[in-house]
């Protein structure tokens, strides 16, 4: 097969300790005017005064919306842009987690484009560039600081919502690993399985043809030959350093893998797309109302169980990945078992749920979530094995039962 691959990325990533203090120096070549999203926690601490003096003191005015919330509500971005526009800031910068970045990148696009978010909802609705925005991320997860997408949530709407277009990439993503410090063990598990759920799923992602016009029609294109590379970087890494940086969370080495993991996964996630793990998550985090992170990682072992059939070969260059066979001499099925045996002891051992009844899904809404995830096309398009309704049913089961046998059905 003739070499293919697609990437879109940030003019610029900064990654390292300390890196923070370069962000008055990116935003000094990006404009003079700058909105800043974060939320009410970051805002209060001595770093986020620290960066917004930074700023200041390199002669950029600065606005500060501190309220931001989990998952977007797609209301409060509205509240965001309208204190905004009277300020016509010429770039806008997001400090914090996941949901801090997303709503950077929503307020960039109403601000430069107008118009209601649900205007924007699915792929390449955005027109024409947004205002600039500068990502730096307190979390190691989501990858969002290096996606073409963002994700909110729209009170009209069961499920979570998502705006992809490559105009949405930030045009500076700044990694700080000592941002990620002050996290919670739980919110280190919960952001860090999310991240290897991402590089697991990209890199197991359905291959395409390398047509010209699939990358210009598909803001998710499927897995190729650079994504795999930040894919396997992001395995290697996390595999390593999660559950030390779960364990201690001043561990700065730690955190740093886990934040490069984080990072590289976003960089082949927001080529190569995710699959059936993202997809079931959908449905079941909107009746649970667990965090994204757990649902997508309580699902992976059950979707890398129900794919191994087609993708044996992939799941065991990621288990190769994840540290078994050292020596390479065990066949691809039997490493592929043991990678999916792995994945289940590292996610139990940072604390995410085994199974859909433990993150509370009602069992007579088992059929409706399975309607919902084979609903979300772009998703599902992109597992590497093909779904019909009964074998969707048959995976949200085995994942609410913790049958992984069944999963393979």
């Amino acid at each position: 097969m003739s070499l293919f691959a697609a990437l879109r990325l940030p003019q610029e990533i900064l990654f390292g300790v300390g890196q923070r203090h370069a962000l008055a120096s990116v935003a000094s070549r990006t404009g003079r005017r700058a909105l800043v999203c974060t939320d009410a926690r970051f805002a209060a601490t001595p770093v986020f005064a620290e960066m917004i003096a930074a700023l200041e003191a390199a002669g950029i005015v600065v606005l500060v919306h501190d309220q931001t919330l989990p998952d977007v509500p797609q209301d409060t971005v509205a509240v965001c842009v309208e204190a905004a526009r009277g300020f016509e800031p010429d770039m806008v910068i997001g400090i914090g987690g996941g949901s801090c970045l997303d709503m950077a990148k929503c307020a960039s696009l109403l601000l430069a484009h107008g118009g209601a978010l649900a205007d924007y909802y699915g792929e390449f609705k955005v027109p024409a560039p947004v205002l600039p925005v500068i990502a730096v991320p307190t979390t190691a997860g989501t990858g969002s600081e290096v996606t073409p997408v963002a994700v909110v949530s729209d009170p009209d709407r069961i499920l979570k919502v998502g705006i992809s277009s490559p105009y949405l990439i930030a045009a500076a993503a700044i990694c700080d690993p000592e941002l990620t410090l002050s996290c919670p063990p739980g919110l280190t598990a919960i952001a860090g399985a999310d991240a290897l759920t991402h590089a697991i799923e990209a890199f197991t992602a359905m291959r395409r043809p390398g047509d010209p016009e699939l990358a210009q029609q598909h803001v998710f294109v499927g897995k190729s030959d650079l994504s795999d590379q930040f894919a396997l970087h992001a395995i290697r890494l996390l595999s390593r350093s999660l559950e030390k940086a779960f364990v201690d969370g001043s561990d700065i080495d730690a955190r740093a893998d886990v934040m490069m993991g984080a990072l590289a996964a976003g960089c082949a996630f927001g080529t190569a797309g995710t699959a059936a793990a993202h997809a079931v998550q959908y449905p079941v985090g909107a009746l649970t109302h667990t965090p994204h992170g757990l649902g997508v990682a309580t699902m992976l072992p059950y979707v890398m169980t129900y794919n191994r059939r087609i993708a044996s070969a992939d799941i065991a260059i990621v288990g190769r990945a994840l540290g078994l066979d050292p020596t390479g001499v065990e066949d691809d099925a039997t490493v592929a078992d043991a990678a999916i045996g792995e994945v289940s002891r590292l996610f139990a051992a940072i604390g995410i749920a085994p199974t859909l009844a433990g993150l509370g899904l009602p069992e007579d809404r088992i059929d409706w979530a399975a309607e919902q995830a084979l609903g979300i096309g772009r998703l599902i398009k992109n597992n590497p094995r093909s779904f019909d309704a009964a074998a969707m049913r048959g995976l949200v089961r085995a994942a609410y039962d913790g049958d992984l046998a069944a999963s393979a059905l």
